[in-house]
């Protein structure tokens, strides 16, 4: 299936885009049929098919969260808009500007004539860390993991949760827990090294996320458009209404889902121990506050 690729950016960047489709080019894809680069939303967001939304206000040194919202609020308010007026009705959005799930809250609110289910942000960077990290404590590829859940906001207060995730070990597959066999490392350090993992590469790389997150784009936007494979659930961060988890409506919540014919679902009936049910809790609410600072900012942006 050939790809066209659009890219948007404000004008000042145009230039830098041109080395950008330079590369593209010189990558020789064997799926790339075209490339548009624009500054104009009219044209970017014209009959889309996906819409991968990355461009979003950086934090900067000192400043406060709620800034960083009303900065942000206003760039995603624009491009629901945009996709609004001029993409397909069918459009998928993936949010990969930070903070992504409430920037993506913004943008489907924009968007009142697209389905609010179109919308998801960007959690597998964390899912596949959390993968990573178990596959490397037990020597065993990523590919042998499968099954973790990244809960909540993608932001440092997110839970990553093997509670249901199974590895195989030498041809056999059994849980995490069971092949770990460290509980108090799965209950803390393993934790804290996911929900920390994008601060460590910025200390050491001086820069945030590249490669890995434009892995988890393409991960991401292949399962809306293929599946995921067959006993196999994966982490997005949708909109939780009619969630079985307890986790309040209208927020944009990483959950477990399922993908079938570019439609997912909630995987249901995973039981809650209290130590889950608490992480759980504590990043629905870190999102209910900032849906309440971002509805504010958008009557008024």
């Amino acid at each position: 299936m050939p790809l066209v690729l659009v890219l948007l950016d404000i004008t000042p960047m145009m230039t830098v885009l041109d080395g950008v489709i330079m590369e593209l080019q010189d990558c020789a894809l064997p799926l790339l049929k075209e490339v548009i680069a624009t500054d104009k939303e009219a044209v970017a967001f014209k009959d889309l098919d996906v819409a991968i939304l990355v461009g979003s206000m950086p934090r900067k040194e000192g400043m406060e969260r709620k800034e960083l919202l009303k900065a942000n609020v206003k760039i995603f308010k624009s491009q629901g808009a945009a996709l609004d007026k001029y993409a397909k009705k069918t459009v998928k959005v993936v949010v990969v500007g930070n903070p992504a799930n409430t920037n993506c809250l913004t943008a489907s609110k924009s968007a009142p004539s697209i389905p609010k289910e179109n919308f998801s942000c960007l959690t597998r960077l964390d899912h596949n860390r959390a993968k990573s990290q178990i596959a490397l404590r037990l020597g065993v590829t990523a590919n042998d993991v499968k099954n973790v859940i990244i809960w909540g906001n993608h932001s440092s207060t997110q839970y990553p949760d093997v509670t249901h995730a199974k590895v195989k070990v030498q041809g056999k597959e059994v849980g995490v827990y069971e092949a770990v066999k460290d509980d108090s490392w799965l209950k803390g350090d393993f934790i804290t090294v996911v929900q920390q993992r994008g601060a460590s590469v910025i200390k050491a790389r001086k820069l945030s996320s590249a490669m890995s997150a434009a892995k988890a784009i393409c991960d991401h936007v292949r399962d809306i458009w293929f599946g995921t494979p067959e006993g196999e659930f994966v982490s997005m961060g949708v909109i939780s209404d009619g969630n079985s988890y307890g986790i309040p409506e209208e927020l944009l919540y990483s959950f477990p889902v399922v993908i079938k014919d570019k439609t997912w679902k909630f995987v249901e009936g995973l039981p809650i121990n209290d130590f889950s049910r608490e992480k759980m809790d504590l990043t629905a609410k870190e999102l209910m506050e900032e849906k309440e600072t971002a509805v504010e900012f958008i009557s008024s942006a």
